[in-house]
């Protein structure tokens, strides 16, 4: 079975390899038996320091993180939903309990009392002893069975034969950098060298030593280098060197930093003001989520440098008089390839036509796109590229597993990630998945389990979001699932592994997320789930690592039993989800109830003068269309044709409960959509853009012919000195006879239709060069008239 899934025998124990320490077998099963806790971290890279982090501790005061929770104190939850999957734990446990005294009563129903007394009192005791823990409710023979260890094989790779193409760039190349450049060496100021001994920088890495001496320059950037490499530091050091170097005159905001995610920004915003602590340099956040209030009094007082997202800066734009982009020198765009693409087009659009034109611009991520088109919109002058690490690079010490999905077994995913979570991998884990309701699901499930758990998507609030970061980087949970919302940038220090339920969208989205482990210089794993759907990009990925990829093997009884187990749960995450639609319910009676107080006693008129509408670039009927535009798409490229979409929504109607099958084939229908999606829009020939393209002239195929022109014409037609010194001095006697002889050949009066062809061409040739052309055309027709 082995062979014919293209495997080959494991690495030995002697065999050296690029892998990380844990990468062996024995490792594994040592997992199994270690306990959750502080474990020993692989080895860290020459440029980092072993005891360097981006810590929330700043010279200014509270942390970036920190601060953001204490503007969202007061917006968080009545109940938690860790709190209500305990609570239906505990309710089932009781259940269970009362199930087990009924059912021995019924079995010794002859037997003494005490017994059975004797035996209710160990059993409350050993429930209250495994709160704590993942519960045991298997006998021994499940036991030996969770104790397998899992087949891991190194995947053959299979090269091209055929060479790859590179392809042409439009501008200049700097990949090319000094290897013994260090700070030091870059003339920086020493209010940034103190910055950079307090952070722990030992060395500069590959993509600061490239970028910085550029950006010193002035000159636009086009930089990709991989995960985890230092490229905040790189956009950030040679801005804030300008900003040192020529302080500003007035109170304006000279530096914007536009980033796609809200917590990418506050970790941004945090590494910023860290290098900045030693010197007078402003900065402001203005992301969403956070008080608008505060972000505005901040705008008035113009800080130096701003880290935003696209959707606040426009609002703020719009609906704060004070604030404008007129004075943005420098203009960087983090994670560029993401704001480049579809979602952000129009915000994009808007941006860049109320920036500067004179303007540095820094484009920076993971996998930077080389397309001329997709550049052009944020109008690049003479950009250099620097490409430290190719497109697809994932971090140096990742080692990357893949597990097979069978075409028939598409449901057992859930229950190969709980094995996995459950046996191998029990801390400091990231678990990507597709959407945000599986995310959700993921989190129930795992938390009946008793693991602990916490989530990341866009359906949560502000205060949700950041609280779960929070308690992940400070080890208060073990595994933080999410989706591609935390794929991107985020620097959390510990993270030892990151599954992927499907694989994602792309490639590129592939490289960001498993690029949340193994960062400045420290190993890490990513283990990824792969269905007979997806194995094309599992190729692709295969054929761009450069250390050898593994195949992992989960016993199939680990596989029936945890998908048993599941079963067993739905009933208890049915309950939590009515728990949670009930308090929801709850939350919205209460704000209508406060709204109505609220007009009761302050009066209406009082209170629509308070909440005054904010403006947007975009009309409500232009977004409404935009989005609907895109749900249409999307419903229309997985289900074609009308009759397929009502069939569709009828089933969807009838079904409360998806099986797990079907919720593993909405996972990868997302992925499919995008792709499709994605392939549609690379096939179109233009795209509107914020800067016109321009297009080579037409070349004709074939020599061009020139344009007969009759010989009155062209000497009408000649204002030439020479010509006009021969129309004075009069025709000559052959000019005369062949001109008397085509007028008697035509007929009619040759004086009057000389002179009425002399009028029209005069006023026709007067706006060019009235005095030259009329009067060699009057001296013409002088000469031509007899009499």
């Amino acid at each position: 079975m082995l062979q014919g899934l293209g495997l080959v025998g494991t690495i030995a124990e002697g065999d050296a390899g690029p892998e990380d320490p844990e990468s062996g077998d024995s490792e594994d099963e040592e997992e199994l038996r270690r306990p959750p806790g502080p474990r020993r971290r692989g080895p860290t890279g020459g440029d980092f320091s072993a005891t360097f982090v981006f810590g929330e501790a700043e010279a200014g005061g509270e942390g970036a993180w920190a601060a953001a929770l204490r503007q969202l104190r007061g917006k968080r939850a009545a109940t938690t939903l860790d709190e209500k999957i305990e609570k239906v734990r505990q309710k089932r446990k009781f259940q269970e309990r009362e199930a087990k005294q009924a059912k021995m009563k019924d079995e010794d129903a002859d037997t003494e009392d005490n017994q059975t007394k004797k035996q209710e009192c160990e059993d409350f005791s050993g429930d209250k002893d495994d709160d704590d823990d993942v519960e045991s409710q298997y006998s021994l023979d499940d036991e030996t069975i969770f104790r397998k260890a899992d087949t891991v094989k190194v995947k053959e790779r299979r090269r091209s034969k055929k060479g790859e193409v590179e392809a042409e760039s439009f501008f200049e190349d700097a990949s090319q950098y000094d290897d013994n450049l260090s700070f030091q060496d870059m003339n920086l100021s020493r209010p940034l060298l103190k910055a950079i001994t307090a952070l722990g920088f030992k060395q500069p890495t590959p993509i600061q030593k490239a970028c910085i001496p550029v950006g010193l320059l002035g000159k636009d950037i086009c930089a990709c280098a991989a995960t985890g490499t230092g490229k905040t530091a790189a956009f950030i050091l040679p801005v804030l060197e300008r900003l040192i170097y020529k302080p500003r005159q007035a109170p304006i905001t000279r530096v914007l930093v536009l980033v796609p995610t809200r917590e990418l920004g506050i970790q941004v915003h945090s590494v910023t003001k860290q290098l900045a602590q030693f010197s007078s340099v402003t900065t402001c956040l203005a992301v969403g989520g956070l008080d608008v209030k505060t972000q505005e009094a901040a705008l008035r007082s113009g800080p130096d440098i701003l880290i935003a997202t696209p959707g606040r800066l426009i609002d703020h734009l719009h609906n704060c008089p004070s604030f404008h982009l007129s004075s943005v020198e420098v203009l960087i765009l983090d994670e560029a390839d993401r704001m480049l693409d579809e979602y952000f087009e129009e915000q994009m659009k808007e941006i860049i036509r109320l920036c500067s034109n004179h303007r540095q611009t820094m484009l920076f991520s993971a996998t930077m796109t080389e397309e001329v088109k997709d550049l052009a919109s944020v109008s690049l002058k003479n950009p250099v590229r620097i490409f430290v690490n190719s497109n697809t690079d994932v971090a140096p010490f990742l080692r990357q597993e893949f597990i097979r999905i069978r075409p028939n077994r598409e449901g057992d995913r859930e229950a190969i990630v709980s094995a996995l979570l459950t046996r191998t991998f029990p801390d400091h884990v990231m678990l990507f998945t597709q959407t945000k309701k599986q995310a959700h699901r993921m989190h129930i499930l795992l938390g009946l389990m008793g693991l602990r758990v916490g989530e990341l998507h866009g359906n949560l609030s502000q205060a949700q979001r950041l609280e779960a970061l929070r308690r992940f980087k400070d080890e208060q949970i073990d595994i933080l699932v999410a989706t591609d919302v935390a794929a991107r940038g985020l620097d959390i220090e510990g993270v030892k592994t990151v599954i992927n339920f499907t694989m994602p969208n792309t490639t590129k989205h592939y490289v960001h997320r498993v690029g949340r482990t193994a960062r400045a210089g420290r190993a890490g794993r990513s283990v990824s789930l792969v269905g007979e759907e997806e194995r094309k990009m599992l190729k692709d990925i295969v054929k761009a690592a450069k250390t050898p990829v593994k195949a992992r093997i989960l016993p199939q009884d680990v596989i029936l039993k945890f998908r048993e187990k599941i079963e067993n749960l739905e009933k208890d995450v049915y309950a939590v989800l009515c728990l949670e639609r009930e308090e929801r319910e709850m939350q919205q009676s209460e704000a209508q109830i406060n709204r109505a107080k609220k007009q009761l006693e302050t009066g209406k008129q009082e209170t629509a003068g308070e909440g005054m509408e904010r403006s947007w670039f975009q009309t409500r009927e232009e977004r409404k269309k935009e989005k609907l535009a895109k749900a249409l798409q999307e419903f229309d490229l997985a289900l074609r044709g009308k009759k397929k979409r009502k069939k569709f929504m009828q089933d969807r109607q009838k079904k409360v409960q998806m099986t797990p099958e079907e919720r593993s084939q909405f996972e990868i229908l997302k992925s499919q959509m995008y792709a499709e999606r994605l392939a549609k829009r690379n096939r179109r020939a233009k795209r509107a853009r914020a800067l016109p393209e321009e297009e080579p002239a037409a070349v004709p195929a074939g020599p061009k012919r020139k344009k007969k022109t009759s010989v009155f014409d062209e000497e009408l037609t000649n204002t030439s000195r020479k010509a006009l010194k021969q129309y004075r001095a009069g025709p000559s006697f052959e000019d005369r006879k062949r001109l008397g002889m085509a007028q008697r050949r035509k007929g009619g009066n040759f004086k009057s239709k000389s002179r009425a062809w002399i009028s029209l061409y005069c006023k026709e040739t007067a706006s060019v060069k009235s005095n030259s052309f009329s009067s060699s055309g009057i001296a013409l027709g002088c000469l031509l008239i007899p009499g």
